[in-house]
């Protein structure tokens, strides 16, 4: 069976990586710069943009390729699932109308809100930046302020955290008003991934981002710096009351897109805030999350492959999709300067990293020397009975690589999760 993975960072490595340990797989490649990691799993590379929605349709079909993996969301936002789908390629990743889910804040909201969906914050849509900013001014009060369109996961600024009142107004003006201004939510942020086969709906173990640059959650947001998981798929600070209405309100979300004419078949990423009233919705990614892909795949213990096909298909159920009941953690490396001014170009060594597992990302090869670029290096994932036993095998792994790298040691210790479960308490 002929598969393609379309990107080339750390999360397409790690579906490359899960694919490769599914039997009769053949797997090929496209990816805009090339990374030394999905190549090595790979039959066959392509270099190319993947927006290039024709081109990347073009080479899928000379090299006769059964299923389509799409793993970031520009190429989703093109139309790539839909070109691919219109010369019988199936496609796990929705189609560009369902795929606005994420790359459209004001459809998703407008979505929630026609179709009765709860856990919508309050908010209002905005396109000329006088509006927003006379919005601002008139209302007393932090608030979210979310670009329409696509950020890469950097966009959103908050009141009070980010941003004071003449900070934002000049935000607003910078992006040219095409905005989403949000109530501010407080709590503790978690993410449900699923697996959607167009109706049903196989949900993810929990896992936790951090998206600030520096230890202590400070700085500015980045695409990821790191994520974890427990051992129980859960977290001490989510209930399964929370879990399960946040699992309902994903569902009724693709009921609804059903109901307006736009099937989703993909990776459903929900990105939630458990407040003193349950969790709300931050945001819908249409496609797995990075680093957080690297969490999961790396727990999965079902064949990859047969799900994919089974989501193609329809026919995905839960007994399709088993994960190891494990911690996991991962740590991104990153270049120094990292996100404003990240240092291009720097020679970096891989020592011994034990038994931990590494993707790369936005990283270089050549001549057997590795070179950082211009995003997120590389990750390393551990994988352990608990919590501590998976961040050090993560930390021990990071503190094997030398050269103008960085990374956050605080994710996934114990002393973070004790600070979510003492902040979940104190608003509850």
């Amino acid at each position: 069976m002929k598969i393609l993975v379309v990107g080339g960072g750390g999360r397409e490595h790690a579906l490359a990586d899960a694919l490769s340990r599914s039997s009769n797989v053949e797997i090929y490649s496209v990816m805009r710069k090339e990374n030394p990691g999905i190549a090595a799993l790979s039959a066959d590379v392509y270099i190319c943009t993947e927006t290039d929605i024709h081109r990347v349709a073009d080479y899928a079909e000379a090299h006769g390729i059964e299923y389509a993996v799409i793993g970031p969301e520009a190429p989703l936002e093109a139309g790539l699932a839909n070109e691919l789908t219109a010369r019988g390629i199936s496609c796990i990743g929705p189609q560009k109308e369902a795929a606005r889910l994420e790359t459209d804040k004001e459809f998703c909201r407008n979505l929630m809100r026609d179709h009765g969906i709860e856990g919508c914050p309050g908010y209002q849509a905005f396109h000329d930046p006088g509006e927003a900013c006379r919005y601002i001014d008139a209302h007393d009060a932090d608030l979210a302020i979310k670009p329409i369109g696509l950020t890469g996961g950097k966009g959103v600024k908050i009141m009070g955290e980010h941003l004071d009142c003449a900070g934002a107004k000049a935000y607003i003006r910078e992006i040219g008003g095409e905005v989403v201004l949000e109530e501010r939510l407080i709590g503790e942020e978690f993410t449900l991934m699923a697996f959607v086969d167009g109706t049903h709906l196989v949900p993810m173990p929990l896992v936790q981002d951090h998206k600030r640059a520096y230890e202590g959650d400070v700085g500015p947001n980045t695409g990821g710096m790191g994520s974890y998981s427990m051992e129980d798929h859960s977290f001490p600070f989510v209930t399964d009351a929370d879990r399960n209405r946040a699992f309902a309100i994903m569902e009724k979300v693709i009921a609804a897109l059903n109901a307006e004419g736009l099937p989703y078949v993909g990776f459903l990423y929900g990105q939630f805030m458990n407040t003193t009233d349950g969790p709300k919705v931050i945001e819908f990614n249409a496609r797995f999350g990075d680093p957080e892909a690297m969490n999961l795949l790396a727990l999965l213990t079902s064949d990859f492959a047969e799900i994919l096909v089974k989501m193609a298909a329809g026919t995905l159920t839960p007994a399709d999709v088993s994960f190891a009941q494990q911690a996991s953690v991962c740590k991104y490396l990153v270049p120094e300067g990292y996100p404003d001014a990240p240092q291009n170009g720097q020679r970096l060594s891989i020592g011994d990293y034990g038994d931990a597992k590494l993707f790369f990302a936005n990283i270089s090869l050549k001549e057997g020397v590795y070179y950082t670029q211009t995003s997120r290096t590389l990750a390393f994932v551990g994988l352990g009975d608990s919590l501590a036993e998976a961040e050090m095998q993560a930390q021990q792994a990071a503190e094997s690589v030398t050269g103008a790298v960085r990374y956050r040691r605080d994710i996934g210790t114990l002393e973070v999760l004790e600070k979510r479960i003492s902040h979940m308490r104190d608003i509850r």
